[in-house]
């Protein structure tokens, strides 16, 4: 049978293909407004920097510090790997409306392999700082769990967007740190999101259950291991990641975060999540105490929680995920009936259980995600003074200009999702490629028949350059005799 396989492609492969070339069909751009377009440019300019140290190749990191070394005239903070996912993610869902997009989003990549972790080999370095010399990794060279979801999924996105058969691989970067945030940033027996690299210990992954109920004996509250951060319940990435891996263990991540916030909202009137979820000794997840990890406020919903309005309706955007719809509903009555409808008066930080307000100021990253709860909960007239709102005020931070963006993009209907599941080169969409997807990608580069199509086609881009033509034969039968000689 292998003989017979590999005689057949012999005999395609001494098929007249030179010069043969027709044109992949355009994907269609993303539906963004022109406010969200103008608000990337001025995003761009003002938060976009290159590396003035990196001598060889181009790299690009997100600016979040408040001043520069030429400034400051010492060492200071330019970015953490939360500023460089944002990056990431926003280069990629702009390629429609930004030429530069692909070369910022590989230089950013090669920012992010210039700082690895020095625990997860493909996690990223939390923070840099210019010390004037160079960007060095500071206050500890491990990962911060968000910023790696982000990078994972941006990859993935990149994928998507032009492939992964030119100089960067993204897929394989992509599988690389999933593999990574499995192996490092998730408990595996309670399947939570640990709070990064630093938090966790294989043992405990390993650890027996001590009384026969399936937990184990829990340390004092400042034990990090039975930890996680709300603004990592980015619920719609752990069914991709499942899907582009093949690793279920992420379904059990992906059902465990819905438990959690079930837990932690249902007996609050507010429908809030805490900056910090805390397994207690009964087994029961509630906020944490106050300076757990940042703040007094750590159990509040405070400047890590005021993202998820954002990340956690986003999966009830995308797959309907019924629980996200009920905290959306319960999320927005809370805000509307706190600010009185009035977006000007939501404030930087609320009681997660009474609902009140704890500060006196507003800020812009806790204003923008509640625009997606309220598009969620149906509730139009809100929805529309917080979008304006958002735009009126500006320039302001990088936090709350970053998070504004994405949330702009997400409102606009331009989050994307990777492509799952697809074989290059399945061109007939069999959801395999085999001698037949070489059959017909021949056919229809020939016209044989006239009004040949293919199922496919983007499929058949094996090398990413927008056009099938004779090199992407070329590696489409590379790649099944690779299979055939196997």
């Amino acid at each position: 049978m292998k003989k017979q396989m590999i005689a057949a492609l012999t005999a395609l492969m001494l098929l007249p293909v030179s010069g043969l070339q027709m044109p992949v069909q355009a994907q269609e751009k993303t539906p963004l407004s022109e406010e969200t377009i103008s608000y990337y440019a001025d995003w761009k300019e003002t938060y976009l920097r290159q590396n003035p140290y990196a001598a060889d190749e181009a790299q690009y990191y997100v600016f979040y510090g408040e001043e520069t070394y030429e400034q400051a005239k010492k060492t200071v903070p330019v970015t953490v790997s939360e500023a460089h996912g944002y990056g990431m993610l926003i280069a990629a869902l702009m390629a429609d409306y930004d030429d530069e997009a692909k070369e910022i989003f590989d230089g950013m990549y090669r920012y992010y392999l210039a700082h690895p972790s020095s625990i997860g080999p493909h996690l990223m370095a939390w923070q840099q700082s210019d010390n004037g010399k160079a960007l060095i990794d500071t206050n500890g060279s491990d990962s911060a769990t968000d910023g790696d979801l982000d990078i994972a999924y941006a990859l993935l996105l990149a994928d998507k967007r032009w492939g992964s058969s030119g100089e960067i691989n993204y897929k394989k970067a992509a599988d690389l740190v999933i593999g990574d945030i499995m192996e490092y940033e998730v408990h595996h027996r309670m399947w939570i999101l640990q709070l990064g690299d630093w938090a966790h210990d294989p043992d405990d992954d390993k650890a027996p259950s001590n009384d026969g109920s399936g937990r184990t004996e829990l340390k004092v509250d400042d034990d990090y291991g039975h930890a996680t951060r709300s603004s990592d319940f980015i619920l719609q990435y752990f069914p991709v990641f499942a899907n582009v891996t093949g690793d279920d263990r992420w379904i059990n991540v992906y059902n465990m975060t819905n438990y959690i916030i079930q837990q932690c909202t249902d007996y609050t009137k507010s429908g809030l999540l805490p900056d910090f979820c805390v397994k207690g000794l009964t087994g029961a997840w509630s906020g944490a105490p106050a300076d757990f990890l940042e703040s007094e406020h750590d159990g509040d919903y405070y400047y890590n929680a005021c993202r998820t309005p954002w990340r956690i309706c986003t999966d009830a955007l995308l797959n309907q995920n019924a629980q996200a719809q009920d905290y959306a509903k319960k999320v927005n009555t809370c805000i509307r009936e706190a600010s009185g409808g009035d977006p000007q008066k939501i404030y930087a930080g609320y009681d997660r259980v009474s609902g009140k307000p704890i500060e006196n100021w507003n800020d812009l990253c806790f204003t923008a995600p509640l625009m997606i709860s309220a598009s969620v909960a149906g509730d139009t007239e809100f929805h529309d003074a917080i979008r304006q709102e958002v735009l009126d005020i500006g320039v302001d931070s990088y936090f709350g200009n970053t998070i504004a963006m994405l949330c702009l993009i997400t409102d606009d209907g331009g989050w994307l999702v990777p492509d799952l599941n697809k074989c290059p080169g399945d061109v007939d969409a069999s959801n395999q490629t085999d001698i037949a997807d070489l059959q017909c990608m021949y056919n229809w580069l020939m016209k044989n028949p006239p009004a040949f199509v293919l199922k496919d086609p983007e499929a058949g881009d094996l090398n990413g350059d927008g056009v099938i033509d004779a090199r992407d034969l070329t590696l489409l039968r590379r790649i099944l005799l690779q299979k055939a000689e196997a």
